[in-house]
């Protein structure tokens, strides 16, 4: 039995581990700016979880969106991929810079709603300096 013991811990811990990394996008507070190299601003404060209960943001296309020829795809969603996976550091054709997408996004959504941060220092917060 004792010989076992190691086999059957790490049997238990390996789903676990994948479990908790499944779940890591619910739990996230910053948003992923590693593809910046040396950005000039913090990363953003973003609590996704509480975000979307307070947004009241049932679907997760609507920020996760996917867009075809140039149009949104309404029943798409892009939530297994990074915002990085599809726009790029600059303009790419229709497609905006990772930087003008989390902007437009994010902050059009919030000026829309009325609702939200929307200026600089709101989003990229001084104590969240890496």
């Amino acid at each position: 039995m004792k010989k076992q013991f190691p086999y059957l811990l790490v049997s238990v811990l390996v789903p676990l581990c994948i479990l908790v990394a499944a779940g890591a996008q619910e739990n996230m507070t910053t948003v992923d700016s590693s593809v910046f190299g040396k950005p000039e601003r913090t990363q953003t404060v973003f609590r996704h979880e509480s975000h979307n209960e307070k947004a009241k943001i049932d679907a997760c296309n609507e920020c996760h969106h996917v867009y075809k020829d140039g149009k949104k795809l309404e029943d798409a969603s892009s939530e297994d991929k990074r915002c990085s996976d599809c726009h790029g550091l600059a303009n790419s054709g229709r497609t905006p810079s990772l930087r003008k997408a989390f902007h437009f996004n994010c902050r059009g959504c919030h000026e829309k709603s009325g609702k939200g941060p929307v200026m600089c220092g709101e989003c990229h917060l001084k104590e969240n300096r890496r």
